[in-house]
This record gives C-alpha cells, sequence and structure tokens, in this order.
C-alpha cells in the first residue's frame, strides 16, 4: 500500500511552535515542549510519518528504543519518511539507551550512508524535548541542520561515524570527505579512486565496510 506524502510538508509553524503528530499527544516529549521548553504544540493528524514538522525546511522523524529492539520495521519508516518528505530536511531523533546502543551504529550507518539523512541519538524523551526546543528557538536564526554539503559532511558526528571504518582516523576521515561530495558518493567510490587519499590497504577497508550487511 503506497504511503501518501505528508499534507502540511508546506505548512510553516509560528515562531516558538512545533506541529506534531496526533499520536504525540500527551507524551513526555510533549510535555516537557509545554512546560520547561515553552514551545507550543498544535497536533494534526495528517502528517503522514513525519512525528514532528518545525518549519517548511525541517521535519522529524522518532524512532524509539522499543522500534530499535523489536526491530519494529523502522527501516521501511525510515526510507518512506525520507521519500515522502525529499524536499526537506528530514532529521531522525533515536533514543540509544542501554537496550538499544548494540543497534546503534547499523542504524547510523543506514541512516546517514544509504538515506543521507541527519540522525540526532537522545536517552530520552525528555532529552529529545530539550533538543527540539533548541531548534524551535534558534529557528530565526540560521538552521545548523539544513542541508549544505561541506559542512554537513564535516559534522563531528559524520567524521566520527567514518572512523569507524578500520584504518581510517581522523585526518583520514576529513581528507575523504572532502574529496567527495556527499555520502552516497563516498559508499560508491571504487578502490583505485580512494588509494591516492588514504592508501592501498585503507581503500580495500573501505570497501569492504560498505559492502557488508547493515543488520
Amino acid at each position: 500500500m503506497e504511503v501518501k506524502p505528508s499534507v502540511l510538508v508546506n505548512a510553516v509553524p509560528p515562531y516558538g511552535h512545533v506541529i506534531a503528530n496526533k499520536k504525540w499527544r500527551g507524551s513526555v516529549l510533549v510535555q516537557s515542549l509545554k512546560g520547561t521548553g515553552n514551545v507550543k504544540t498544535m497536533f494534526e493528524e495528517e502528517l503522514g510519518v513525519v512525528d514532528f514538522h518545525l518549519s517548511n525546511k525541517s521535519c522529524i522523524l522518532y524512532v524509539s528504543e522499543s522500534d530499535i529492539v523489536s526491530g519494529n520495521n523502522y527501516k521501511r519508516k525510515l526510507v518512506r519518511f525520507r521519500n515522502a518528505n525529499s524536499s526537506l530536511q528530514g532529521l531522525v531523533v533515536v533514543e540509544k539507551t542501554q537496550l538499544s546502543e548494540q543497534y546503534f551504529t547499523a542504524l547510523q550507518k543506514f541512516v546517514v550512508f544509504e538515506l543521507g539523512l541527519t540522525i540526532l541519538p537522545v536517552a530520552s524523551q525528555l532529552e529529545a524535548s530539550q533538543l527540539l526546543t533548541q531548534i524551535v528557538h534558534g529557528e530565526s536564526k540560521e538552521n545548523p541542520f539544513r542541508r549544505r554539503s561541506v559542512s554537513r559532511l564535516m559534522d563531528p558526528l559524520v567524521v566520527s561515524l567514518v572512523q569507524q571504518i578500520p584504518g581510517v582516523g581522523r585526518i583520514k576521515a576529513v581528507a575523504l570527505l572532502q574529496r567527495y561530495s556527499s555520502i552516497h558518493q563516498l559508499c560508491n567510490a571504487e578502490t583505485q579512486d580512494l588509494e591516492p587519499i588514504v592508501g592501498q590497504a585503507t581503500a580495500q577497508h573501505i570497501c569492504n565496510f560498505f559492502q557488508k550487511p547493515l543488520v
């Protein structure tokens, strides 16, 4: 069954507001937004797979601890989220806890490398509300999560993720991200193209890393 895109993709919440999927009504996250965050929430049923709509340039999908641990089709939902909101900046907020931590690296690779989205780990709904509050109150300034090829690739989170490849330290990670304008290009780079940047052995490690299954 085809999932229709969010019908409110062009809606712009007033400053200090968020549009939330109706299923979040009464949640710890929303209560914290209203309380300590001083963020007003408007609920809608027609947000598609989007959980929170922050502006006409950004929207959020929330992946809970239970989603990750139970394997509750969250990857399929992530793909629908990316496809349905391709004109927006997609932010994926993920609960990284003691239970879900063992699955986080694979999820991180999938979100960043395969889907080209930004992943933001949080410990709980309370911490997520603090993150959303920071973004909402910063929307009058330049959005730090807006798509920009080089600066986005140099995000510490992305650099750290590239460093997880065997043989790739920070210097090589930065060199790779300077050479390739997108994560997708890095994923599909040939060994011979990587060798001048990181050497033969590391180039082979990189190719092997991206060819491994994500589960």
